[in-house]
């Protein structure tokens, strides 16, 4: 197989065209100074902040950092989400400085490995950042920055420029700094618009419970959201829950959102149907044909999967409205980005391989920060290995599982995903994570850790004969633990690698 697969009117002719001269920060604010750019609920009382509002705090941030920041210089930004969360972000571009999105739910620790690694003085927050910075580097409130004065002209950058240091979420290990250039943008914005069946109708609102410090948050919803001219709500819940996601839509006037599979799933165990949406997208673990069906009778519409990772996002998605959702499968390749499943010697292969994108694509990160072994390590020639495994279906790529995760039974290599997916299924399963455990005779055996609905009364034994009713008799999990929490990152991914440890602990204390 050569070539690339997909939607090929929308592949044929594709060029990123990215000019010899782009900022981020010029590229968002462009628009009418009246538009709304950002609709805040955070008080309890709607706002809507106009692209002129936008311009002046950007501005006057920007002014105060240019005689404290140089170009090339990192400045943290800890928000949550908030018009001072992307003012921030847009001043440090517009300077030639690189952001550094920080988390409001980070410990002490956590704040500390990424102010160290990435060489922080300056982070621009509020007082509840403040008080969470402790010394680690210098908290400067934005809000109480002026606003008046001048313009400021924009930094003559262009497309490989540093412009924002993002930290992985660390599901397989210490957490990296993915460096994009002021073209991480660009990149994003063909998927982000094909993931909402083509983003910027009229009315179009966009909203996601997905915080801003991360890509999912940043470069899916806020800045894309921004440069393609539709609103932005900004809206914090201290804790997800369904009601309060019900209003936040209905006072936003949110017609388009970006939901992780872990709210989808909160959303369908408290049966919360959610009516009037134009758009669902979802990324960051596959949703599985239940998820798919539940959300055409809670939606009324298909919700669109999409697919990437910090180093390379939005290279991947569903489109209801250009070809037909296809349950077990993520999508089609977003035009501008070559996706390939290749082998251990980096050719095309129509079996089980690595997902891997081709240099080119314009989200694609220039490097991992201070670590130039890691980097060259990511690649297979050309191809920017992602870590996962997957496979083609026709033009549809199809997730098999991480690298790391996919377990190897009896001769078998079975993802775990597909049996998530078909526990799911289960009235009585609310969440679920399944592993390889360690097995002398079948060198692995499935293990899955199941978190049940309140009030459930289900034996492992019938979620075993769930299994072996829908799937490959050898898949089926020959041991089921029942968990009060499954271990989660920040981002709302089950942390297989916990569970693993677990369940490699569960046999040494046998042993």
């Amino acid at each position: 197989m050569t070539g690339s697969r997909g939607y090929r009117p929308a592949w044929q002719g594709f060029d990123w065209a990215l000019p010899g001269r782009l900022n981020m920060a010029e590229q968002a604010l462009r628009g009418p100074g009246d538009q709304v750019a950002i609709i805040d609920l955070a008080g309890g009382v709607r706002r809507d902040v106009t692209r002129d509002d936008l311009r002046g705090m950007v501005d006057g941030l920007a002014r105060y950092l240019a005689g404290r920041v140089a170009p090339g210089d990192r400045v943290g930004v800890l928000f949550s989400q908030s018009p001072w969360c992307a003012a921030a972000h847009l001043a440090i571009w517009k300077i030639g400085a690189i952001s550094v999105p920080l988390f409001m739910l980070f410990q002490q620790d956590a704040l500390a490995s990424r102010v160290e690694n990435s060489g922080l003085s300056i982070v621009l927050t509020d007082a509840d950042g403040a008080a969470l910075l402790g010394d680690l580097a210098e908290p400067v409130m934005a809000a109480e920055v002026g606003v008046r004065g001048d313009p400021v002209v924009f930094a003559d950058t262009g497309p490989e420029d540093p412009a924002v240091l993002i930290y992985t979420s660390g599901t397989t290990g210490k957490p990296k700094g993915a460096l994009h250039g002021h073209r991480v943008l660009t990149g994003h914005l063909p998927g982000v618009s094909v993931s909402h069946d083509y983003l910027g109708q009229d009315g179009d609102c966009l909203w996601t419970p997905a915080d801003w410090a991360w890509i999912g948050g940043l470069f899916d919803v806020l800045m894309p959201g921004l440069a393609l001219g539709v609103p932005v709500v900004a809206a914090r819940m201290a804790k997800f829950s369904t009601e309060g996601c019900a209003n936040i839509i209905r006072e936003g006037a949110v017609r388009n959102v970006f939901f992780p599979p872990t709210a989808l799933r909160m959303l369908k165990a408290a049966d919360q149907n959610l009516r009037g949406l134009r758009s669902v997208a979802s990324g960051g673990e596959p949703l599985g044909a239940e998820m798919l069906a539940w959300g055409r009778q809670a939606f009324g519409l298909a919700i669109n999967e999409f697919y990437g990772q910090t180093e390379c996002n939005m290279v991947v998605s569903s489109c209801s409205v250009a070809f037909p959702v296809r349950p077990g499968c993520i999508g089609q390749p977003v035009p501008g980005h070559e996706v390939a499943v290749i082998d251990e010697a980096g050719q095309h292969t129509d079996e089980e391989g690595d997902v891997a994108v081709q240099r080119g694509s314009a989200s694609m990160m220039l490097e991992y920060w201070d670590n130039p072994q890691t980097t060259a390590e990511k690649f297979r020639g050309d191809w920017l290995i992602t870590g996962d495994r997957g496979v083609w279906d026709g033009d549809y790529l199809r997730f098999v599982g991480r690298e790391d995760d996919v377990i190897t039974s009896g001769g078998y290599r079975i993802g775990p995903a597909e049996i998530e997916d078909c526990l799911l299924t289960h009235p009585d399963v609310a969440t679920v994570g399944v592993v390889g455990k360690p097995d002398a005779l079948r060198t692995e055996i499935v293990k899955a850790y199941v978190v049940c609905r309140e009030g459930a009364d289900v034996r492992a034994e019938d979620l075993q004969a769930w299994v072996k009713q829908r799937l490959a008799e050898y898949s089926y999990p020959r041991e089921i633990s029942f968990l009060d929490a499954l271990p989660m990152t920040v981002t709302g991914k089950v942390i297989r690698k916990a569970l693993k440890a677990r369940a490699v602990a569960e046999l040494e204390a046998l042993q």
